[in-house]
């Protein structure tokens, strides 16, 4: 059974609804026990909420013949209606409560990177239908039994709005933002980020607009002015302050797709993978990380060509689609290009052999799942199976570290000794020192020595 409580109130049994026929009090009463689901609610709150402090005499007895009615009509549908002391409770067992998927959705979007938060709160926000409950109770009873979940709603479109506005996708936020900051200017940092976005997409009359809008509602239902925060961002945008403007891109990267993706200096996808921005060594500088989520996952293994297009496309759909199953595979290639750097950067014969084995471990599983293909050229390669699904561009990149491991080439990597580097790339010739980034060996003492990751 599927309760929706997020808009209009429905019941729905493999998409037919099965309230008909029941009074608006009595799917009052059922939306405030499946609010509260697993948790008894006592008959006096009961009463207290359906009549707003103003029951009539029998409204105990009204309350247990409402239940009954609930029982009867929900009891083939497998919703249990328990009687618990003075209280009643509505079992949750498997059904699909929208209001409970809403609260953990925007729980569980408060872990993970930039990328799989922003994809959580995605879907915990379309959710979102309406007021809760909204035909069923009145405003003021929305107010008591909903306001937790509104509140819920207006800090996971803050929280989103600032990934977004982190990842520099502020057109996404000055598109959808706006309307509800205006329809809810005590809550500033909605309108802060609004005006930000709207800064940055080129449209500062609008940001302006916007902030003498909040002004003019906050002095009309609060009699106050906006805070000195919001008011030192209206002066910003006026005067088009240059640190407002959109962040600068990380350093050495290239934009494709959306995505922030490193410069390829190494000669090799399998080293490429291992790079960061700005390197493995010393202090990890912001923003040097840039495998930041499984879309720039995707992107990079298409970027290198080792998948094709149309294959990226469809593998970012489906990580939209199913956000868990990516963040699955983005941990499991982070764990494997830490140990690749590891396996690569170790003096052969004296490392245990346990960074080596972590990689061979993901490499004999990409093979498993490999297929022979011929390619343009007419040479023949090793290829991950397209039925791999997400975990296609992570065994892309591990049969090409596997490639790169049973190659004589493996003996001439090298490990950039530049301070906060660390980068790996190719000596074939057996002449360089220095990454080619052309920055690394400046001012470089002539003893300098290797720096692991950090």
């Amino acid at each position: 059974m599927e309760f929706q409580l997020l808009g209009p109130f429905a019941v729905l049994d493999r998409g037919r609804p099965v309230l008909a026929g029941l009074r608006r009090q009595e799917r009052c009463l059922l939306a405030v026990l499946a609010l509260e689901a697993g948790r008894t609610v006592p008959t006096g709150r009961l009463i207290d909420l359906l009549w707003n402090g103003e029951a009539p005499a029998g409204a105990r007895s009204t309350v247990h013949t409402y239940i009954g009615r609930l029982r009867a009509a929900l009891g083939p549908g497998g919703v249990h209606l328990e009687t618990v002391n003075d209280g009643y409770l509505l079992r949750p067992d498997d059904h699909v409560i929208d209001a409970r998927a809403f609260e953990d959705g925007v729980r569980e979007a408060a872990a993970g990177d930039d990328e799989e938060r922003v994809l959580r709160y995605d879907r915990a926000l379309e959710l979102w239908r309406g007021e809760p409950l909204a035909d069923v109770a009145d405003e003021a009873l929305r107010d008591r039994i909903g306001r937790p979940l509104a509140a819920l709603r207006l800090s996971a479109a803050e929280e989103r709005a600032r990934l977004l506005l982190q990842l520099g996708r502020h057109e996404r936020v000055a598109a959808e933002l706006p309307p509800l900051a205006e329809e809810h200017p005590e809550r500033e940092r909605l309108v802060a980020d609004s005006m930000v976005a709207l800064h940055r997409s080129g449209r500062s009359a609008d940001a302006l607009g916007l902030y003498r809008a909040t002004r003019r509602a906050l002095r009309s239902a609060f009699d106050a002015e906006p805070g000195r925060d919001l008011r030192a961002l209206y002066e910003r945008v006026r005067r088009d302050d240059p640190a407002l403007r959109r962040p600068p891109p990380p350093t050495y990267a290239v934009r494709v797709r959306g995505e922030w993706l490193p410069w390829n200096t190494s000669g090799d996808p399998a080293l490429e993978f291992c790079n960061t921005y700005a390197g493995w060594g010393g202090e990890r500088l912001p923003g040097s990380e840039w495998l930041r989520g499984y879309r720039t996952l995707a992107v990079w293994a298409g970027h290198l060509d080792l998948l094709d297009d149309r294959t990226v496309t469809r593998l970012l759909r489906r990580a939209e689609e199913r956000p868990e199953e990516a963040s699955a595979v983005l941990a499991g290639a982070r764990e494997f290009r830490s140990a690749l750097y590891g396996c690569l950067t170790e003096e052969r014969g004296r490392g245990d052999g346990g960074a080596f084995a972590r990689v061979a471990e993901v490499i004999q599983d990409a093979m498993r799942r490999a297929v022979f293909v011929q390619d343009e050229d007419g040479l023949g390669r090793w290829s991950p199976h397209p039925e791999s699904g997400p975990r296609l561009p992570l065994y892309a990149v591990a049969q090409r570290a596997a490639e790169l491991l049973a190659d004589p080439r493996r003996l001439t990597v090298r490990v950039c000794p530049g301070k906060g580097c660390g980068w790996l790339f190719l000596d074939v010739g057996g002449r360089r020192r220095w990454c080619n980034m052309g920055v690394c060996g400046r001012g470089e003492p002539a003893g300098a020595t290797r720096q692991g990751p950090s």
